[in-house]
């Protein structure tokens, strides 16, 4: 793994717990979005996230059919949203400092 990308896990750690905060996602919806953001991120990164993230309780799953596949959804719980309001406040502090 190369050093750019252990150090910006963090961030997408970050991104994905927003994201569920506002909607249900699923992997390949937030491999798309992360993009978005200049992250290439892929299946051998997103899902063990989402998987981490869910066995930490960060996250919930709900499984659904979709056109004959079994789709992952995943929503934020009460802890998720308490360690992403955590993340905000850090993150504004270090912006401050940043662009001091």
């Amino acid at each position: 793994m190369s050093l750019e990308r252990k150090f910006f896990l963090g961030f997408i750690r970050i991104h994905i717990l927003y994201h569920a905060s506002i909607t249900e996602i699923y992997g390949v919806e937030m491999m798309d979005e992360l993009r978005t953001h200049g992250y290439e991120v892929g299946p051998g990164t997103i899902y063990p996230i989402l998987h981490s993230l869910e066995e930490d309780g960060f996250l919930t799953i709900r499984e659904e059919n979709v056109n004959g596949k079994i789709r992952k959804y995943y929503s934020i719980t009460s802890k998720g949203i308490e360690i992403l309001n955590k993340a905000r406040l850090r993150i504004k502090e270090l912006i401050d400092e940043l662009m001091d």
